[in-house]
Parts: structure tokens; sequence; C-alpha cells
């Protein structure tokens, strides 16, 4: 395997499958069905979901939301989707912990460093939810500063896309895929990939991001054997 410890980063969209919506439940047993074979292999797996499913704290905002209040009632949707994840990871046999920014003992644990890292020295699947308990960041930022506290070797960021085009490629059919790009490359050109801050933070501390296609069946487990899918983001 190339790598023993790893944070992957899921968007809230993906629970939803087909719907725009909410959780499918078909989905989500599918994803946790191939998360499963990955962790089986012995790697190490941290994991953050998205609340765009349910809520997205942007958007509320330009509908005159106070920010701060809607971005609360994002975190809260990254639980929901947490749990749900959890549930299905147990249903195929893998013992799963959710650890929470924001406290709320009788559903899940408080997030503690050191007691994420033995969850995952004892072969756990650690979920990260309710994001860095802040308003203003992202989930984005959430998985970058979760990865880097237990020292993930990389950020596999899962998206709908097979990596980093020069424009949006759902848009336009000639776009082009980097299979390689350096942290500046994607601030400067402004690349979709993560939220500025996790970008500049993933640079000053070296972490390597990757980012492949979740629809593809199998890019999990072909990109922790190493095989070269998607983009790598690096120096």
């Amino acid at each position: 395997m190339a790598y023993s410890r790893i944070l992957l980063k899921l968007s809230g969209e993906v629970m939803a499958g087909q719907g725009s919506f909410g959780i499918d439940p078909e989905k989500v047993a599918a994803l946790a069905a191939e998360v499963a074979d990955v962790a089986r292999t012995g790697i190490q797996i941290g994991l953050v979901v998205g609340g765009g499913n349910f809520f997205r704290g942007v958007a509320a905002a330009a509908r005159n939301m106070d920010r701060v209040s809607a971005d609360h009632m994002g975190m809260l949707a990254t639980v929901i989707n947490a749990l749900a994840l959890q549930d299905a990871l147990e249903k195929q046999g893998i013992q799963t912990r959710v650890m929470t920014a924001i406290q709320m003992p009788q559903i899940c644990e408080p997030y503690i460093r050191r007691r994420a890292i033995r969850h995952l020295e004892k072969g756990r699947i650690v979920i990260f939810a309710a994001g860095t308990s802040n308003p203003f960041f992202s989930t984005d930022t959430a998985a970058t500063l979760r990865a880097l506290e237990i020292k993930a070797e990389v950020i596999a960021k899962a998206t709908r896309v097979d990596g980093v085009y020069d424009k949006d490629p759902l848009k336009h059919s000639d776009a082009v895929l980097f299979r390689h790009v350096s942290y500046t490359e994607v601030l400067t050109k402004s690349l979709a990939v993560m939220d500025a801050p996790a970008v500049a933070m993933c640079r000053d501390n070296k972490m390597p991001i990757a980012v492949f296609n979740l629809n593809v069946h199998g890019n999990i487990q072909r990109f922790v054997q190493g095989e070269e899918i998607g983009t790598i983001i690096g120096s």
C-alpha cells in the first residue's frame, strides 16, 4: 500500500445520490462498502463529510440569514451525515467512531486528538463531524486541520470529476486535466479544488492532496494501492 493513514474528504452531496437533498440509503451503503474494503486492508482512515446535501451556510447567507447561525446549522448537518455513514460502515462489520467538534455526548464522542489517534491505531474508522466548531471555516479547512493533527500522509478528496482541471469539466468539453499541480498554481489560478485557506495550510505544512472521481467504483482502493489516478497537488 502507498499509504498507512489517510484523511478521506467527501462532499455532503455524495450522500444524496441522484437526489438533490437528504440521504440516499443505497448510495450511502455502496460508499460504506467501498470504504470498508479499504479499511480491511489495514489502512487507517479518518473521514470528513460535508453537509451540503442538507444545508449550505454560504447559500443561506445569500438569503439574508446570519452567517454564523447558518454555518452552525451546516455543522449540525455534517453530524447527521456522519451518523448515517457510521451506521452503514458498522453494517459492513467495521468499527467506527464519530467525533464531533461540538459536544453532544448523547450522540457521539467529543473530538480529542489523542483519542482519535488511538481509535485509528486500533483499526477503527474515525469520522470527524461538526467542522472545527467555528463559523466561516469550511469542511475543507476542517479536513486539513484534522489531517495534520492525526498525522495523515495525504488528504484524499473524492469528487464528481476525475481530478483538477483548468476549468469546470462539467461545463467545458475542452477542459484540461492536470496530473500534478502545485499549491501555488491552485491558489493563483483559482482552480476550484478546495478553499484557499485549506490549500494554503496544506502548502505550509507540505500535506499532499489527491483529487479523484468517487463515482468510479474502486477508485479509493486504487489510490491507496498507489495507482496514478486523478490529480496530486503538492510542492
